[in-house]
């Protein structure tokens, strides 16, 4: 109890660093959650096209220009070519398009009259292409097996306004994994710069000429006060995670109850024992407490920079992604992002999750065999 109670007393004195790490985690936690939230709808765009019509008003052409006019924005810019090109430099404009004179009688004649175009090359340029690509493609399919001109408006315009009825067969709650997702890899941070501060700190004072003499001359057995300070620092492991899951059910809400939401609370736990042994490795290691706030910067900013904690693994490089092997938290973090895709839980899709929680483990067991090492050799010098 001697080693629990100073255990606390050090601890007490460094709640603020447990607080800041916690507030940054729903801070910033609160706010993407808020960010996704309001950009999971969908919004359709139109692009802003230009029309040029050369031909005169014929019901072909009149026909094409309404079927582009009800399915963008049509922008009005002033008839000369430099001021065209002017507004597509400017993105006032994505797509310009030139009905050539003639359209309608080459059209109705059988002949393949061009229709011009310019584009800014962007998403929206894109659809716009898809717009006129498809009435060309539907009117070419007609003209030839129907004469009367109204027929054939009519025809088009009927095939036009057919749309494909999209049926979503997922029943994935992606908003909610996808905040569940940001949380526990954003808590990677905090779990990790948390605990390696406190506990490293804590061993540090433990390492204190005149508590070490104590400790020596005291009926203490050394293998009992090394078993303390393990269940107070794993006590204290527990308490932080314990907290940050109660706080992702607050926050998160009904999806921590799935079966996704059970497996983000199991990996989480696996992966704060193993920074709870990362944390008593750089313990055992360091005995500089100025040192400390630096080496919390490397490890815990540094692995998460790198494993996809604060910038999804997408938009990381390659390279990247290659160094970030090595670290704990990559396999952490990819476990995340991967219950956001998985629907249907059997041996091949827990298969990747579980080998990720199994290499975790391994970390932890080669942190621990390593604190034992740097702990015996400085015993022995001590």
């Amino acid at each position: 109890m001697t080693v629990f109670k100073t255990f606390l007393k050090v601890l007490n004195k460094n709640k603020f660093i447990v607080i800041t790490y916690t507030a940054f985690l729903i801070g910033f936690g609160g706010f993407n959650m808020q960010t996704s939230e309001n950009s999971t709808n969908f919004v359709s765009s139109k692009p802003d096209i230009l029309i040029v019509n050369k031909d005169e008003e014929t019901k072909i052409t009149k026909n094409l220009i309404k079927y582009i006019t009800d399915n963008s924005n049509i922008v009005d810019i002033k008839d000369d070519e430099e001021a065209r090109n002017d507004a597509l430099f400017y993105r006032d404009v994505n797509y310009i398009i030139y009905i050539p004179k003639n359209y309608s009688k080459d059209f109705i004649e059988g002949k393949e009259p061009e229709i011009e175009i310019k584009s800014t090359g962007d998403y929206q340029a894109s659809f716009a292409e898809m717009l006129l690509s498809r009435y060309i493609k539907v009117s070419n399919t007609y003209r030839f097996n129907i004469i009367d001109e109204d027929e054939l408006i009519s025809q088009i315009n009927e095939t036009l306004s057919k749309e494909t009825e999209v049926e979503i067969t997922s029943k994935l709650d992606t908003t909610g994994l996808a905040k569940a997702t940001f949380y526990y890899n954003f808590a990677s941070y905090s779990i990790l710069a948390c605990l390696v501060y406190v506990i490293a700190l804590i061993l540090s004072s433990f390492k204190n000429e005149k508590i070490q003499k104590r400790t020596i001359i005291s009926s203490m057995n050394y293998k009992k006060f090394n078993r303390q300070l393990l269940l107070s620092n794993s006590l204290f492991s527990l308490v932080l995670w314990g907290i940050y899951v109660l706080l992702s059910f607050i926050l998160i809400g009904s999806t921590m109850w799935s079966i996704q939401g059970i497996v983000y609370i199991i990996n989480s736990f696996i992966f704060t024992m193993c920074a709870t042994t990362i944390a008593m490795f750089i313990g055992n290691l360091v005995t500089n407490k100025n040192a400390i706030n630096g080496i919390v910067n490397v490890v815990a900013l540094g692995s998460s920079f790198l494993c996809g904690a604060f910038v999804p693994m997408e938009w990381l490089p390659d390279s990247v992604l290659n160094i970030a092997h090595i670290l704990p938290s990559y396999y952490y973090i990819s476990t995340n992002e991967a219950l956001t895709a998985i629907e249907v839980f059997n041996s091949q899709s827990l298969k990747p999750i579980i080998t990720n929680m199994a290499v975790i483990v391994g970390f932890a067991i080669l942190f621990i065999i390593l604190a034992n090492i740097v702990s015996r050799r400085k015993r022995k010098i001590g």
